[in-house]
């Protein structure tokens, strides 16, 4: 498959991702991503398939550079840290005491891994230069 159908499933993924995730404030998001959790650990991992995407990414086109492993770092430290706040929601935390401050989400906030990691793609595979 050629570099630029991977790049539009990756981007396509993205957009399911933030999708699945959206609402106005970021303690929304928190709670949209809870109630999958309470639901199934399993379908919670399942619904981060740009995670596993980048993996696959990575070991089909051979590439573990700066670029590809920035990647795939950044979305693990992301899961990780939501799965922290999930574990901390679980064990009857004020979400208040997770995350401290409530945040606007912003078309551009909600959307921005949509570019940066696509973007990031780009730059791994050197794809356009």
């Amino acid at each position: 498959m050629d570099t630029v159908s991977l790049l539009f499933i990756f981007i396509a993924l993205e957009v399911f991702e933030s999708n699945w995730q959206k609402n106005d404030t970021l303690y929304g998001l928190i709670y949209n991503n809870f109630l999958i959790y309470q639901k199934s650990i399993y379908l919670y991992f399942i619904l981060h398939t740009s995670f596993f995407y980048t993996l696959f990414l990575s070991v089909y086109l051979n590439n573990f550079g700066f670029w590809m492993s920035s990647i795939i770092v950044v979305k693990f430290l992301d899961m990780a840290f939501k799965l922290s706040m999930m574990k901390k929601l679980e064990q009857g935390s004020d979400i208040k005491e997770v995350m401290p401050m409530d945040i606007k989400m912003t078309l551009f906030f909600r959307y921005m891994n949509v570019l940066i990691y696509p973007l990031s793609f780009v730059f791994a595979t050197k794809l356009f230069f």
